[in-house]
Parts: C-alpha cells; sequence; structure tokens
C-alpha cells in the first residue's frame, strides 16, 4: 500500500514539474510591423460596414520611403502579408466597378502618381507571387504631401467624400487617395 501510495506521488509532483516546465518558457517577441485595419464607416458603433482593409504597418526608422517602396515596382502596400481589402457591397474603386469580395491590395509609387491595384489571389507574402493576370481593377491616385509631421508607420483610413469614402495612404510626406463608392 505504501509503495503504491508513493508512486502516486511521485506520478504527481513529475506531472507538476513537467507542467511547470512547459509554461515556463519565452513568450517570442511580437511583428515589428503590426498589422492594422481600417473600415468604412470608420464608427466602431456602425456595424454594417462597406468596405474594410487590414494590412501590416512598416516603420521608415531613417530610412526612405524610395527604398521601402521603389517607384516603379510593385509593392505589397505594407510590410508582410499582402494587405486586403474587403468590399462587402458591390463598389466602385478609383471609377472601375469592383464586385462584392475580397481582394489584395498592392501598389506602383510613383513621384506624381500610384497605380493602386486589386488582385484576386489572396493570401500572398509580400509581391513575391504578384501575377499580373489575377488583377481585377487598377485606379491611378495623385500624389500629394502630408501636412505637418511625416507619417513615420505606413498607414490607411477611409474618408467621407463625394457619396462614398477615400481609402487614404500615407508614408513619410506621401499621401494618395483612391475614391471608393458603394
Amino acid at each position: 500500500m505504501k509503495n503504491k501510495l508513493f508512486t502516486g506521488a511521485c506520478m504527481v509532483l513529475l506531472a507538476l514539474f513537467t507542467s511547470i516546465n512547459v509554461n515556463a518558457q519565452d513568450f517570442p517577441g511580437i511583428d515589428k510591423s503590426p498589422m492594422d485595419a481600417a473600415s468604412f464607416p470608420s464608427s466602431y458603433r456602425v456595424s454594417d460596414k462597406a468596405v474594410k482593409v487590414t494590412y501590416s504597418r512598416p516603420q521608415l526608422k531613417g530610412r526612405s520611403m524610395a527604398t521601402l517602396a521603389p517607384a516603379g515596382k510593385v509593392w505589397r502596400t505594407g510590410a508582410n502579408e499582402s494587405p486586403e481589402i474587403t468590399f462587402y457591397k458591390d463598389a466602385t474603386f478609383g471609377g472601375k466597378a469592383v464586385k462584392a469580395g475580397t481582394y489584395s491590395l498592392f501598389t506602383i509609387p510613383g513621384e506624381s502618381e500610384w497605380t493602386v491595384i486589386l488582385n484576386s489571389n489572396l493570401n500572398q507574402w509580400g509581391a513575391y507571387s504578384y501575377d499580373e493576370s489575377k488583377d481585377v481593377a487598377r485606379a491611378t491616385a495623385k500624389v500629394g504631401k502630408v501636412k505637418g509631421k511625416a507619417v513615420e508607420a505606413f498607414a490607411m483610413t477611409f474618408t467621407e467624400a463625394d457619396g462614398g469614402a477615400h481609402l487614404n495612404m500615407a508614408w513619410g510626406d506621401v499621401m494618395v487617395a483612391v475614391p471608393v463608392k458603394m
């Protein structure tokens, strides 16, 4: 009987020490380019959204935007995975008709304008597997300058405009806006 109690106690102690050891692991570092989302309407009180974009926010950290998002080359429009934009209703994006659904969002930065691309190929890392034949719509957005302090972390927002919204993208001192109508 004493032998069974001793064996049982040893098993409980072994399980206890093993579980403590498993739980005491280092927590991995968080992503340096945190994920963010922007939607329209932008109020959290409105649950019936028309459009939402999910993306990661790269930081300049003393680097130039031209190095991180080179002019004339397809850019993932953020960091890590290419952003995904979901239209909950049929819409126009930069004047082009777009069916309700989810698309990858790419851009081709330029000095005076950016080409903003909706692509049907989802779950892409960066722009490495970008396939132009999967483009659903392309819009042109004029480059403007950010007023005030430069934007350190790439950002996207929606603002109400012209019976719909503008998808605004800003980084450094550059800002572009694409009209979206539902």
